[in-house]
């Protein structure tokens, strides 16, 4: 490999690795949310899972109110200095999350009562360190997603580059489950967990991602030249005129909304079935024990369910004839069938088995909504990551329903609906009208 070669590939390679640090600790504070519900949240009363949701809510809370940050600070500063602004944001959220395990454990009695219900000021301060991880996230992505795509590395396409970097991303979501049982809570029963155990994880990440900075800080990250608009430029037509990019930020908010509604509450209705002694829960038990230590159905689940990202997005590389709409139309079909059949035999491996019809959702919805776009496509990404604020409202919804109900069964009809509204889009939202591809 040529020294000039070796130049190029590195920049690809640290931005890469920054994106596989945004799906693993997006995970990981996901992952979070049972351990959570047991220690933080155990006197919460009727609000346990409500309160529970809400730190996935908050996360991606930060993406509706500084996703299009990112976009001005490109125009402005330029992709380097963007991502270490992103990167930044990181660091302080997970200052937070240290912070507040060191109030929950020295000072589990402080907070707010109400009712029946305790919220200690730990809980609070990791739901605020919640609300900055998802800013950085959002920062983060804008960036990398543009910047991969257009980065020239030898004989390589943008979709070969994209596809490499949101596996490695896929890799950082498939590990994280096991990172918060095993290296969190070293392998121990969720029920014995202790909030003490996030002190030293906590504070590793805190240096590894300061060292990742400082890397990209030093290095030579060379800007790309005809991807930021132009200084001054008036674009002649609002950019929700165009229907079909419309309709296409709705089908983002619903594929998201029930994405991360799997991944962040299946584990949560696995520990009701295995606890209510249910005939039809699929395993019976919280406790899979392999090498003596507890790797814990949530671990189990989650690892899965984001494995089949990995997966998924490795089979459709090879998809090259099939139309986006084709997949999008049978993915969101299959995924409405599998949520049913999950709630009918209450057996959750068909909703962890939609994690493989999810992985292709995002690049059909992202490519359907921006044809045709052109010189309107930058600003309509910088749009589409707020629409991700769908992962906060329906992870919440599901857990005030599974309150309501008493029981997380019949919540997974979120699920269908939101696939099945995909599945309109497919049909009929993603066809672009006439007016839409003229003066483009």
């Amino acid at each position: 490999m040529t020294t000039k070669t070796q130049n190029r590939l590195l920049p690809f390679v640290i931005v890469t690795f920054i994106y596989f640090i945004v799906g693993f600790l997006t995970t990981v504070n996901e992952q979070l949310q049972a351990p959570l519900k047991f220690t933080f949240l155990s006197d919460a009363g009727s609000l346990k899972n409500t309160l529970t949701t809400m730190i996935s809510f908050f996360f991606f809370l930060g993406y509706l109110v500084n996703g299009t940050i990112a976009s001005k600070w490109v125009n402005r500063h330029g992709y380097k200095a963007t991502i270490i602004r992103g990167l930044l944001f990181m660091i302080t959220g997970l200052s937070m999350y240290f912070c507040s395990s060191f109030v929950g454990d020295r000072f589990p009695d402080l907070g707010i009562h109400f009712s029946d219900v305790f919220i200690p000021y730990g809980f609070i301060i990791f739901i605020v360190g919640s609300f900055l991880m998802g800013t950085s996230a959002a920062i983060i992505q804008v960036v990398v997603n543009p910047y991969v795509a257009s980065y020239e590395l030898g004989a390589t396409l943008p979709v070969q580059r994209l596809n490499i970097t949101t596996a490695i991303n896929s890799i950082g979501t498939t590990t994280a489950p096991f990172f918060v049982t095993l290296v969190m809570f070293s392998g121990i029963s969720i029920l014995d967990v202790e909030i003490s155990q996030l002190l030293l994880p906590i504070g590793l990440l805190i240096v590894s991602v300061l060292i990742v900075t400082l890397v990209t800080k030093n290095l030579h990250l060379p800007d790309i030249a005809n991807t930021r608009a132009a200084d001054g430029e008036k674009l002649t037509r609002k950019l929700w005129s165009f229907r079909h990019f419309a309709l296409g930020v709705m089908a983002i908010f619903f594929y998201v909304g029930t994405e991360v509604a799997i991944g962040a509450n299946i584990n949560l209705h696995a520990f009701e079935l295995a606890d209510s002694g249910n005939p039809m829960s699929f395993l019976g038990k919280t406790d899979i024990i392999i090498g003596g230590m507890d790797l814990g159905i949530h671990a189990l689940l989650s690892t899965l369910y984001w494995g089949g990202f990995f997966i998924g997005r490795g089979i459709s590389s090879f998809f090259n004839n099939i139309s986006a709409r084709t997949q999008l139309t049978v993915t969101t079909s299959l995924s409405a069938v599998l949520a049913i059949i999950a709630m009918i035999t209450q057996n959750l491996w068909f909703l962890v088995a939609i994690g493989l019809l999810h992985s292709t959702m995002w690049s059909c919805i992202y490519s359907l909504s921006i044809k045709g776009l052109k010189k309107y496509t930058s600003k309509a990404s910088g749009v589409f990551i707020s629409a991700v604020f769908g992962g906060a409202v329906f992870t919440l919804l599901q857990g005030g329903l599974a309150d309501v109900f008493g029981s997380w069964r019949w919540t997974w009809t979120i699920t269908v609906i939101c696939e099945l509204l995909m599945l309109s889009y497919a049909l009929f939202g993603s066809r672009i009208r006439e007016k839409d591809m003229i003066d483009v």
